[in-house]
């Protein structure tokens, strides 16, 4: 059944204290509940309190204990009649978390005791009202066998321990801060940890340690380095302090998600934790920079100031992503991490737009909250954030996110609340940035360019259009903020004004609020080349009027670097594009791109990392997103020729690049990693060339000094094909199938060949190694099957829809969360040719035939059109 926005209504009941014991057993854990009641709405008859798959044992009021025919209880709830205004209700459950294969609520992981409590686990611990408008304050008392579980953790700082009889310990633990039970956590077990402290702005000094499983500690030291620069950032950039005097990172293999906030005690996915050179990538160190920082930032964004109800979802997670984005700005390229995050939200977010899955920021109905943790909240939520720091300005921006925290801090929070924290020049205004969060489609920007020599005048004119989506036939204009910027035919920079004769500049904010809007510029002595969306400033598409040779001047001469970037992936595309449908003479030639892009390399702001970007042609599930029709097998063939054509091309920048002395392979400083990203790139182009390029790939892979020049030479390896993958793969797994994060590297890399990845992937599923249970081991499997390798998913026979679909179905048995978002991999599936459509409709038709969770039904019936 549906979950409705339109009817929200405040809880009638408040819970004010929540006194929790835990008596921890693996097999049945008894939870002794204290719940202090305070009604708040007095027509209200019943407190209805929810709860699932557990035994409830006792249930008592004001310290007298019910009858079974003093309240009501089923699979989903528990209802007591008849509380007065205050009262103190008792419950007593049991739990067996060794039978939770789902991972969420309490459950076991590699013998250790582990809550997962967002969205809805809490209700699997104890009967609660579970939603995220309920605050209260906690105290937790854990108690567990000594031996087996020596480290005991929850929420805040902990008040007291001590030893018991029979070789049982206990600790108690106090939160004093208001929260929802969403944002409870649990942990138990033997661990190896790391300790350090940050002092605050304040002087107050926090305790920080990082829980690992034993001999990994090692790997824990540069989450607590980011952690420690998380917290620095957030007092500098946004004026929020830390506010508990301690502060738990735990790390956890078996997790649905990659961490979670819980207030002073984060848990984390192992894989987005555990890191040290020889076995982790640089992008994996970046990961865990970004996710750690992003966890953190929730203490404020998330934990202080919660949300009134799921539908805000976006409200905490894209405010907290642009925070974490905007810190790894800071820490590391600011040009590269905006185009690493524009390439993700291209790659994930506008196909989810654009197809049957589309949702605004904020949807309007739901059945399982779960399956609303898309890159539509996540990441466009962040991107309409910078939309209104646009929109706003910078300093307007810091002012209204200190009102926000001054105003909403304790409470549940709506993105009303929000948006209404800023200075907008008018209410209309305000109401038109909301809008952002309330509308499905991502816009497309069609742009025009008349120059008026007469004049010395350039009209741009820019048209905005949202295609249709389920339940939203008809769209409102948005408001649109551009950075306009121009050069001459020659590349130099034009400063032109918006009046004539009037002041100019290098570039001009201007905003679209309209379908369709001009914005003239004088001052313009020749015909000039547009830039209007500098930095990637707005979620939108961008069509211009710009000619193969405008793109060119670009590549070569803009100064704003993402502008820079686009324009060779977009001329990179055309090319291949057209080539694809047996028209390369129509297309932009690749040698003349090639030429522009060795400008990267000559330039006075030179950045290795950068140039990694540039010479990097489009992955095909872009390309596919480009065309009308997409053919993968056309696409792939042409992509494979453009990238011989660069490696050609660019022969004497990859030939130096490869034989000059790597990094060191312990530097993570930003040169370094840059280095590396090209040298990868570079091995990239190369592996184009096929099985003839197996043996320097092989060299590079024996010579690999670190993972990421490990896995760069694999990835060559796995493209080109032939015995020296073979190779390669028994020497990694004979070093490292004892360490389960790097396996599943040697899993993904494998299925996401374009040539043996089916192949693989059906062998790979008998692996020895393989399970279903953990969900990293079967994200790298099907996930990375369907999302890495598309030529394979969208194969023309259906097999690769046929593989996937097997995969869900049976991770649907074990883990009905985990099975429903791979089903995302199918959301594209109406952009194929009627062949392709007819296999992915009939593989998705037999995955709702043989399941059985409302988590997958949803996401099927969402995805067919159902």
């Amino acid at each position: 059944m549906a979950i409705k926005l339109s009817d929200y209504t405040a809880p009638a009941f408040a819970i004010a204290r929540t006194e929790i014991d835990f008596d921890l057993d693996a097999h049945a854990t008894r939870v002794r509940s204290k719940l202090t009641i305070k009604r708040i709405d007095r027509h209200a008859a019943d407190l209805v309190l929810n709860g699932e798959k557990m035994m409830l044992e006792r249930v008592a009021v004001n310290g007298r204990d019910l009858g079974e025919d003093e309240y009501a209880v089923d699979d989903v709830s528990l209802t007591l009649r008849g509380l007065g205004d205050e009262a103190v209700v008792e419950i007593t459950t049991v739990i067996d978390p060794s039978a939770n294969t789902e991972l969420t609520g309490l459950y076991l992981s590699g013998g250790r005791f582990c809550t997962q409590c967002e969205a809805e686990g809490f209700r699997r611990i104890t009967y609660f009202l579970d939603r995220p408008d309920c605050l209260s304050r906690y105290t937790v008392r854990v108690t567990a066998d000594k031996a087996g579980f020596p480290t005991l953790l929850s929420n805040g700082d902990r008040v007291e321990a001590g030893d018991l009889e029979n070789g049982r310990h206990y600790a108690v633990f106090e939160d004093p801060f208001l929260k929802p039970c969403y944002l409870f956590a649990l942990v138990a077990g033997r661990y190896d940890s790391i300790e350090d402290r940050f002092v605050t702005r304040s002087g107050k000094a926090v305790y920080l340690a990082i829980h690992v499983d034993p001999g990994q500690a090692g790997r824990a030291w540069f989450a607590m380095d980011s952690l420690k620069r998380s917290m620095a950032w957030d007092e500098a950039v946004f004026e929020r302090e830390y506010d508990l005097s301690e502060f738990h990172i735990v790390a956890v293999r078996d997790f649905n998600f990659g961490a979670m906030e819980n207030k002073g005690l984060n848990i984390f996915n192992s894989s987005l934790l555990l890191a040290d050179p020889d076995t982790a990538t640089d992008a994996d160190f970046l990961n865990v920079e970004g996710v750690v920082a992003h966890e953190y930032f929730h203490n404020w964004t998330g934990n202080r100031i919660t949300l009134r109800d799921w539908f805000q979802l976006c409200l905490k997670e894209g405010l907290t992503v642009f925070r974490d984005q905007e810190f790894s700005s800071d820490q590391r390229n600011r040009a590269v991490q905006r185009i690493s995050d524009v390439e993700s939200l291209r790659a994930r977010q506008f196909p989810e737009d654009d197809g049957p899955l589309a949702h605004p920021p904020r949807p309007g109905a739901y059945e399982e909250i779960d399956n609303f943790y898309t890159a539509t909240v996540y990441q466009k939520g962040a991107e309409v954030v910078r939309v209104i720091r646009e929109l706003v300005g910078k300093d307007a921006f810091r002012s209204g996110m200190q009102t926000f925290f001054d105003t909403c801090d304790g409470t549940a929070a709506t993105l009303e609340d929000f948006v209404g924290s800023f200075n907008f020049s008018s209410e209309a205004d305000r109401a038109a940035a909301l809008r952002w969060y309330e509308q499905a489609g991502t816009p497309q920007l069609h742009v025009e360019t008349v120059y008026r020599p007469g004049d010395d005048a350039v009209d741009i004119t820019v048209r905005q259009v949202i295609a249709p989506t389920q339940g939203e036939p008809d769209k409102t204009p948005l408001p649109i903020p551009l950075r306009i910027g121009f050069l001459t035919a020659t590349g130099e920079p034009a400063r032109l004004g918006t009046q004539a004769g009037g002041e100019v500049s290098d570039e001009h904010h201007c905003v679209l609020r309209e379908d369709r809007q001009t914005f003239t510029f004088h001052g313009a002595s020749g015909r000039v080349i547009p830039a209007v969306l500098r930095g990637f400033n707005a979620p939108v598409r961008l069509h211009t009027d710009l000619t193969d040779e405008d793109r060119l001047v670009q590549v070569a001469h803009e100064p704003d670097p993402f502008t820079r970037w686009d324009a060779g992936q977009s001329l990179m595309a055309s090319a291949i594009i057209a080539a694809a449908d047996g028209k390369a003479q129509d297309g932009p030639d690749l040698d003349r791109i090639a030429g522009a892009l060795r400008t990267e390399f000559s330039r006075p702001d030179y950045d290795p990392g950068f140039a990694a970007s540039v010479v990097r042609p489009p992955v095909l599930s872009d390309l596919f997103q480009m065309t009308g029709t997409p053919d993968p097998e056309a696409l792939y063939k042409a992509l494979i020729r453009a990238r011989q054509t660069l490696a050609h091309a660019l022969k004497d920048l990859i030939e130096d690049e490869l034989q000059s002395p790597a990094p060191a392979p312990d530097a993570l400083d930003n040169e370094a990693i840059g280095r590396r990203a090209l040298r990868a790139a570079f091995l990239s182009l190369q592996a184009a060339r096929g099985p003839e390029a197996g043996d320097q790939l092989l060299a590079a892979f024996k010579a690999a000094g670190n993972m990421t020049e490990t896995m760069a030479a694999l990835r060559g390896l796995s493209q080109a094909g032939g015995q020296a993958f073979d190779t390669a793969l028994e020497a990694f797994e004979i070093r490292w199938r004892d360490d389960a994060l790097v396996m599943d590297k040697f899993f993904s890399i494998q299925v996401a060949s374009a040539t043996e990845g089916l192949e693989r992937a059906h062998a790979l599923s008998a692996h020895p190694l393989f399970t279903l249970k953990n969900p990293n081991r079967a994200r790298a499997l099907y996930g990375a099957f369907a999302m890495a390798n598309p030529r394979q998913f969208h194969a023309a026979d259906g097999s690769g829809y046929a593989f996937v679909a097997d995969g869900i179905i049976a991770i649907e048995a074990v883990n009905p969360m985990t099975a429903a978002r791979l089903v995302r991999s199918f959301e594209t599936w109406r952009r194929f040719d009627a062949g392709r459509q007819s296999k992915a409709e009939a593989a998705l038709r037999r995955i709702r035939a043989n399941t059985h969770s409302v988590n997958v039904h949803e996401m099927i019936d969402r995805t067919l059109g159902d």
